[in-house]
């Protein structure tokens, strides 16, 4: 994709650490290039990618990576771009393990035959996804979709996921979905059409939503195809169709304002919609306006999710007010967008509505202490059956410590809490220790990493956890525990091995940063501040 640079650019700022340097930009997409084509427990399991596939999306991973962290920087123009360093960072480790876990598009080295390809059939599904990405020429499409033709069959279930369908293949599978279109209940059509060219892929968009017209959907995945606007208008006749749909599912697509919107036109009807998910896209403000608007008329929903999609203050808050009519929601994971502070707000305010509430993911949102205040204590007064909280990296101190122990004291339900790479220290981790130390039968994971908490925060910690049955991992690595603190928390566990996380990334000798040491720390070499703060950029294998 090709970047223009924003005006303020072109403007002189005291910014210390961004924007970096070509020089520093291409040796991020080196080092990118080497962990995508080095041997891995995920490659193992996924396939290791080609050096060529790994330039093409260790190019593309740092150019999305850098106009997330622009974006970012844009909101605090006078900061001396730490944060916008932060967003790059975190922003290319997250899209590279995406990249680890799609795999290799293609299979390397050799053709794929129909007879590798596995196929899973039952009486109601027929699923060609598994095994390794493979293109599907005409002919082994003809033979891998025989049990589509065969009179009679029940086929509900369709998958056509990881097979990069060409016009040729596509023209062979098109009268096959059209003779049993009445009878599909659900369709995946999720990266399928992988590697091919953008005029070919839109055509074969064209071909199969034409195919698939008129059918009445409960659940439709077009995940994982880069769609774009001019994707979503090649899927007009089958979006338009659709009256019943139940789930849609639009992951890793592209939607950006303009796909939005015509995601809103060509949808006529979302009454029924249960399941909405837009992870990871580059929607923006005036993308999530049009969101909100198919939010909105989906009265119904139960599990929404829009994280990744670089919404800031503005688009935050219409969402947040159009997801106040959705009474029933389960589950809402907002994770990773600019929200901020206001946006923060509006969300409290919806979430009175939410008596069914079981998940909600709140992290990298900007929320400081007065966004996280207020929803930790709409959440207090809502959603009685809460089991997943996260509101990891959002700037939280000490400060809403009191309301945060309080919301969570009252959710007896509660399996897994996330509150890391937040500010709460001591005085905050034995609020939440005391918050979780009576009851909370059903706790099962705990997450207070880099907190820049001590000994006592640790140890009170590690004793509100260890009695409950079926605790299975406490994480509060990366904090500041002295050394006889580890040894107190490590006996704590001593009969439950693997309950503790790994201690590898605490610092015994951390200390907050005064005034002084930020002004030493500004005095710096920029460039090569910024150059050893990505050196350690590494991908986490969370398998």
């Amino acid at each position: 994709m090709d970047y223009v640079a924003p005006a303020f650019q072109h403007h002189t700022f005291s910014v210390k650490l961004w924007p970096p340097s070509q020089g520093t930009r291409l040796m991020l997409v080196e080092r990118m290039i080497t962990n995508l084509t080095t041997p891995s427990v995920i490659s193992r399991k996924y396939g290791l990618l080609s050096k060529e596939e790994a330039v093409e999306d260790a190019t593309q991973i740092e150019e999305l990576a850098f106009v997330a962290a622009n974006q970012h920087h844009q909101k605090e123009p006078d900061g001396d771009g730490s944060s916008a360093v932060q967003v790059y960072a975190r922003e290319s480790s997250k899209l590279m393990m995406e990249v680890l876990k799609r795999g290799p598009r293609v299979k390397e080295d050799a053709e794929v035959t129909t007879a590798e390809i596995p196929i899973l059939v039952h009486t109601d599904t027929f699923d060609i996804s598994g095994g390794n990405r493979a293109f599907i020429s005409a002919e082994e499409a003809d033979d891998l979709l025989k049990p589509l033709k065969e009179p009679g069959n029940q086929y509900t279930k369709i998958c056509f996921s990881n097979r990069s369908f060409g016009s040729d293949a596509a023209g062979v599978a098109e009268p096959i979905l059209s003779s049993i279109k009445g009878q599909l209940r659900e369709v995946d059509l999720s990266d399928f059409v992988a590697g091919r060219p953008e005029a070919e892929a839109l055509e074969v968009m064209k071909i199969f939503s034409s195919a698939l017209e008129g059918c009445n959907l409960r659940c439709l995945n077009l995940s994982n195809n880069a769609l774009g606007e001019k994707g979503v208008r090649a899927f007009e006749a089958l979006l338009k169709s659709q009256k019943n749909l139940e789930e849609l599912y639009l992951i890793n697509d592209g939607i950006s304002e303009e796909a939005a919107h015509a995601l809103y036109e060509l949808i006529p009807s979302t009454e029924k919609l249960k399941v909405l998910q837009f992870h990871n896209n580059m929607t923006g403000d005036e993308g999530a306006v049009a969101i909100a608007e198919i939010v909105k008329r989906s009265a119904l929903l139960e599990d929404f999710r829009c994280s990744s999609t670089r919404i800031g203050l503005d688009g935050g808050i219409t969402l947040s007010e159009a997801l106040g009519t959705c009474r029933h929601l389960r589950k809402l994971d907002l994770r990773d967008n600019m929200f901020g502070v206001e946006a923060g707000i509006a969300l409290s305010k919806a979430l009175i509505s939410f008596a069914d509430l079981t998940e909600i993911y709140l992290s990298y949102l900007n929320l400081e202490d007065e966004g996280a205040e207020a929803l930790a204590n709409a959440l207090k007064e809502s959603a009685p059956s809460l089991e997943v909280l996260e509101m990891a990296g959002n700037d939280i101190t000490a400060k809403t410590a009191p309301s945060l122990a309080a919301c969570i004291a009252a959710k007896q339900f509660l399996s897994n809490l996330s509150l890391s790479e937040n500010e709460l220290k001591d005085e905050g981790a034995i609020l939440i220790a005391k918050a979780i130390e009576g009851g909370h039968g059903q706790l099962i994971e705990v997450d207070l990493s880099s907190n820049q908490i001590r000994r006592a925060g640790a140890r009170l910690l590690a004793q509100a956890v260890v009695l409950k049955p079926g605790f299975k991992l406490l994480n509060i690595n990366g904090n500041f525990i002295s050394d006889e603190g580890i040894d107190e928390v490590k006996d704590i566990f001593k009969n439950l091995p693997g309950v503790l996380g790994p201690l590898d990334e605490n610092d015994p000798e951390g200390e907050d940063l005064d005034d002084e040491g930020r002004e030493d720390e500004d005095n710096e070499d920029n460039e090569d501040e910024l150059e050893s703060k990505l050196k350690g950029l590494e991908i986490k294998h969370d398998e």
